[in-house]
Formats: structure tokens, sequence, C-alpha cells
């Protein structure tokens, strides 16, 4: 459809720190009227009373395994969750099988997402050449891909070496670009499965401390200040390293931090036995972490919410404990998860929550129109999500559109759902009940 009214939303807009009500006249891609009581005209209509219409989320991590891994996901899989989930962009993570180490591959990849019209990519790029942290990858030709890399990242690994890390840092900050740290030091980890504490002693599982993650935030901190390079810290998930994270923003070091929906969700305790669905790394914590990242969102130490979106097949989840892949499928789950435990329960405002999901990645890769985001205003383009914040549902994994099936939270009664999603003005996710 070449145009599309919607009609008595109310818009949420992190851009502008905005909200009214409004309806929307959407042609050829574009807003280009923003008023009340637009007349029909013969438009395809989505009626949106009571409803919110928020920018399209921007998730920074997610996995989407092309190439080597499409058994699990693909990208044609991938978006379609994303934009089910609200995504109108996403960063795809360069632990594929070969990696995201040459502008070949990354272009192959930004293209055929181009082609599908449903969500906008951004690749990862490698730190270093094929993940291996002995060499920095060519970061400058990344960069001057057609995908124009923005963030660099060795994600599922951490890059060990610290001259190393401090040269990458260095080149970033020469090309503009953001290193996004996986913050882990697996001298401290290995063969880690869970949270070392009470439940690792439990299950008589190995445990993962908490100071894997928080040596290497402080490590990557450090070197940030140094360089004055942008650091980007994935995943963060203890008390102690939002401690570090908050003394470095204050001092002005240029670092930001992401938390993923089950860490903010989650701690040891839910884990019900050795059901690998509740395995990830970084592990579930403690309640006084999952209290610490509360927190950290609500005073702006955590500038945006990623999903870390880990697809993987049944087969390789039902293993043993020990031996099944880390990870969870949340792209299609994460905004109303958080909207349940976080916005109805006030401990965050509608309003601060969509900003987790926008403006605060928007800032994270530095992003402005027309690559992302930008005020609802007409002329903008139209990548556009409605959400229905009375609709209940259960989160069934067997509905997803991910080829990954992974979640802790299936069977989980949430409120809030989306259920409309336009890309550059073309519907790319339409419910039923928004249609006449």
């Amino acid at each position: 459809m070449s145009e599309i009214l919607i009609r008595g939303g109310r818009v949420i807009d992190p851009f502008s720190s905005s909200s009214f009500s409004a309806d929307l006249l959407i042609r050829e891609g574009r807003i280009v009227s923003i008023s009340r009581g637009i007349a029909r005209n013969g438009f395809k209509v989505w009626e949106a009373d009571g409803k919110y219409i928020f920018p399209g989320f921007l998730d920074l991590h997610a996995h989407l395994r092309e190439p080597g891994g499409e058994e699990a996901e693909d990208l044609e899989s991938g978006l379609m969750a994303a934009v089910r989930g609200g995504y109108t962009a996403v960063c795809c993570m360069p632990n594929t099988e070969p990696p995201l180490d040459h502008p070949e591959l990354v272009d192959a990849l930004y293209l055929k997402a181009r082609s599908m019209g449903m969500a906008d990519l951004f690749p990862v790029g490698c730190i270093t050449r094929g993940r291996k942290g002995r060499e920095l990858a060519d970061m400058g030709l990344l960069n001057s891909s057609l995908a124009r890399v923005r963030a660099f990242s060795d994600d599922g690994d951490c890059v060990m070496d610290s001259g190393l890390m401090r040269r990458a840092l260095r080149y970033s900050r020469a090309l503009g670009t953001v290193i996004i740290s996986h913050p882990e030091d697996s001298a401290l980890s290995s063969n880690g499965q869970v949270n070392e504490g009470k439940v690792s002693y439990r299950l008589g599982l190995r445990g993962i401390p908490s100071l894997a993650e928080e040596v290497m935030v402080a490590r990557d901190i450090l070197l940030a200040e140094e360089t004055g390079a942008r650091l980007h810290l994935a995943h963060v998930s203890t008390a102690r390293s939002v401690r570090l994270i908050r003394e470095a923003k204050e001092r002005g070091v240029p670092v930001t931090a992401e938390a993923t929906p089950h860490h903010l969700i989650l701690t040891e305790e839910d884990i019900p036995g050795y059901d690998a669905n509740f395995k990830v790394k970084p592990p579930l914590r403690t309640k006084e972490d999952v209290e610490a990242l509360r927190e950290a969102l609500a005073d702006g130490t955590i500038d945006a919410v990623a999903t870390d979106h880990a697809p993987h097949t049944l087969q390789s989840k039902e293993q043993e404990f020990d031996y099944a892949p880390f990870g969870i499928s949340g792209l299609e789950t994460s905004f109303s998860l958080l909207y349940t435990e976080l916005v109805l329960k006030g401990e965050l405002s509608l309003e601060e929550l969509v900003g987790l999901f926008t403006s605060g990645p928007a800032r994270v890769l530095d992003l402005s129109p027309p690559l992302y985001g930008g005020e609802f205003v007409e002329g903008r383009v139209a990548d556009l999500v409605i959400f229905d914040p009375q609709a209940s549902w259960t989160i069934d994994p067997s509905r997803f559109a991910s080829k990954g099936k992974n979640t802790p939270f299936a069977g989980k009664e949430v409120k809030g759902k989306v259920v409309g999603v336009l890309k550059g003005g073309r519907i790319v996710y339409e419910d039923e009940a928004l249609c006449e």
C-alpha cells in the first residue's frame, strides 16, 4: 500500500522527549501529515485508538548465524523475528563461520538484508582477524565498505591481549567507530556453566564468577580512558560492573553499556535444574545483581537494552547441560517482557523503556537520520511500531518466526504486544486487530 492512515494512536518520541495523540498519514514511505481527524479518503487504515506509536527499535546485539549457522537461524528468519518484536534495525554480531572480518562478507549480508526490505542491518565487524585475538582485522577497510561498519567486536570471545585491545581502541577512535567489548576473562570463566555460587554448588556445575566479567570491564574502561576511544560494554550482568561504569561516566570516560532482558528479569535461583534454556553467557546472576541493573537503567548508567538474541537448534539445547550451547532467542519477546516486568510494576516509565530500545542504542552507534531514528515530524521516513498495551498473550516458542525456540520464558503470561510495524512505510508486520 502506498498510503496508510494510522488513526487515534499516542506517539511516544524519545528523540524529542515528547508524547502526543495524533493521526499519522504515511505516503510513499514517509510521514506526510501529523494531525487529528485526517479524512479517510480511501486509505488503508490502521485503527490505533488506545495504542501507542513508537519509533522502530534498534537492537545493538543479535546473532543471526549467517553465514555458517543457518540451521539455527538465517538472515530471513532472524529479520522476520526482529520485525515481529518491533525492531526495524539490527546489529548482527560477527561470530559467524567465517567470521565477519572482510568487506565482502559484511557487504553480502548488508545487500541481502536490503533486498528483503524487512529491517535495516548494521553488521558488526571483527576486532581481530578470524576472531583469534592475535592481530587486528582490516578495520579501515570494513569501515569504508558498502556496509560502512560502525562497530567492532570479537563477541563470544574477549580480546585477552591488552596491548592488542589498546591498539584496537586507538584505531577505532581514528575511524570514529565504537568498540563493543565482550567482557569475560576466559582464565576465570573457563568451562563454567552457571553463576559461581550456591546454585552452581547445588547443581554440581562449574561456576563462572562475577569477577570474570568485572576484571575486563575495569581493564577496558581504563584503556578507553587512556585512548579516548568510544567503548561499549555488552551484556553487563553484575552490580560491581555497574559501579565501575557509573564511576567511569562520572569521570567523563566515553563508555556506554547494555543489559539484556533476561539479566534484568531472571536470577540464578530461577534455573530449574538442568534446563539448558536457562544457560546463557554471562550467566544469570543474583537478586542483588538484577536490582543493580534495574537501578542502572533508571539512572542512565546503562544506555540501552539489547537482546543478545542467540538462537540454537532444539537438538543442541537438549544436550546435557555441560555440552549445550549458551544463549536465548529473544527478539520477539524483549519489549513485552520488560513492559510487563518494569513499566507495569512502576520501575520505569514507558517513555524511558522506549528510549532504551531506540534513542539510547542510536547514541551508542552515533546514528542519526537518514540512517536511523529522528523526531516524529512530517517528512520523516516511516519506521514505526504500533504497540497495544492491553493485549495479553502467552509466550509460545513454537510460534516464533525465529528458528531458535530456546527461551526460558516459554509459557509466561505477558502484557502488551507489538501489533504492527512499518519499515520505510511498508507493512512488514501486521496483526489482524489493526485492520478494519
